[in-house]
């Protein structure tokens, strides 16, 4: 496995993983396959220049087959010192082998590097498996509300300081392509 940062110039990359995560994990993200499937260069160059951030792709390595995305993670500044974890998917035939902790590892060394000092994100309800990953990376839930799904539930948010703390049990190493 591999976690490559990504920009604006690999967006074709980045949607051909993001696509997948869409179609596979409709009610996960704030935004939907139908938002995405049909957009233009330019929307997908658009949000991998978010200022500040951090797109990761995580790569199965296989020399004869080639390469083949199986995660995905962004990080965003949010103010006030913190910095949140959105676009998080793991591809299901890649779950159960550390590769979501490995994507979270590399987003808060690079929250501790930018000098953030907390580390948030959202999580349906109903998502324990994710909530899980989340509480063994250090995150607690938080008692703000999030944002309201669908069906009239709201998100939860968990938090997780990066104050006086190690970022990453293990070291990961992120290749700029």
């Amino acid at each position: 496995m591999e976690i490559r940062t990504l920009s604006a110039d690999d967006w074709e990359s980045w949607k051909a993983v993001r696509l997948r995560a869409l179609a596979n994990a409709p009610d996960a993200f704030g935004s939907g396959l139908n938002d995405w499937v049909n957009a233009p260069e330019s929307q997908w160059r658009s949000r991998l220049s978010i200022r500040n951030a951090i797109d990761l792709v995580a790569y199965r390595i296989d020399e004869t087959a080639g390469d083949r995305a199986v995660g995905m993670a962004t990080g965003i500044p949010t103010g006030n010192g913190g910095a949140e974890i959105i676009s998080m998917w793991v591809d299901p035939g890649f779950r159960g082998r550390g590769l979501a902790s490995s994507l979270i590892g590399s987003i808060a060394s690079w929250a501790v590097q930018s000098g953030f000092i907390e580390l948030r994100l959202a999580v349906r309800p109903d998502n324990a498996i994710a909530q899980s990953v989340y509480q063994r990376n250090s995150f607690i839930v938080s008692d703000e509300p999030g944002d309201e799904i669908p069906d009239g539930r709201r998100e939860i948010i968990m938090v997780r300081n990066l104050k006086n703390k190690q970022a990453s049990s293990s070291p990961i190493t992120l290749e700029n392509r």
